[in-house]
């Protein structure tokens, strides 16, 4: 039978694909694990009510996600005779054009927005929030080893799709926008 547990993290180490040993604080781990708990809150998106084409398009995000965790898991030292997918022009090329879909119709941002109006709304925000944070954690890690930099420009586009799709979601639940407006 197979276990989930290991008892090899115990002592607060895991292994990179290659099969390095780190802190789990190490900054690798934190990238990816980032990237994993926003691929987590995509998945509570989709499994609201909203349009097929939304659930299929953020079940292939999820998909991207898992690739760009295995990149990020991958210890750039080791000698690793697994080949791992990778993230392709064409993974960022559909967000963008997914964002300028949704976006064709939805008024124009004069200001910046408060997150809310609809639980599902204020989901895309809380995910997009994190995307922010796997996006810094990543580039963090790129500053001192090699990061596939295509994982660095999806997690850029997925965060300004999450933007976009609470606008869309928002304006299809005919939720309330709440423009903010600065107190001077």
């Amino acid at each position: 039978m197979f276990k989930i547990y290991t008892r090899t993290g115990d002592k607060g180490q895991t292994s990179l694909i290659g099969g390095t040993r780190v802190p789990k604080f190490h900054p690798r781990i934190e990238a990816y694990g980032t990237i994993d708990e926003l691929n987590s809150y995509i998945g509570l998106i989709r499994d609201h009510e909203i349009g097929t084409r939304y659930k299929e398009i953020l079940l292939e995000i999820q998909d991207r996600l898992f690739t760009a965790e295995s990149l990020i898991a991958l210890d750039p030292e080791a000698e690793v005779t697994i080949k791992l997918p990778k993230i392709a022009d064409a993974d960022i090329i559909l967000l963008e054009q997914e964002i300028d879909r949704m976006n064709e119709d939805l008024p124009e941002l004069k200001s910046f927005i408060l997150p809310g109006g609809h639980p599902i709304v204020s989901y895309c925000h809380i995910a997009r929030c994190v995307c922010r944070r796997a996006e810094r954690h990543t580039i963090r890690l790129a500053q001192a080893q090699p990061v596939e930099e295509k994982v660095i420009q999806y997690l850029n586009r997925l965060s300004d799709y999450l933007f976009v799709l609470a606008r869309r979601l928002g304006k299809d639940l005919e939720a309330n926008e709440i423009a903010w407006k600065a107190r001077t």
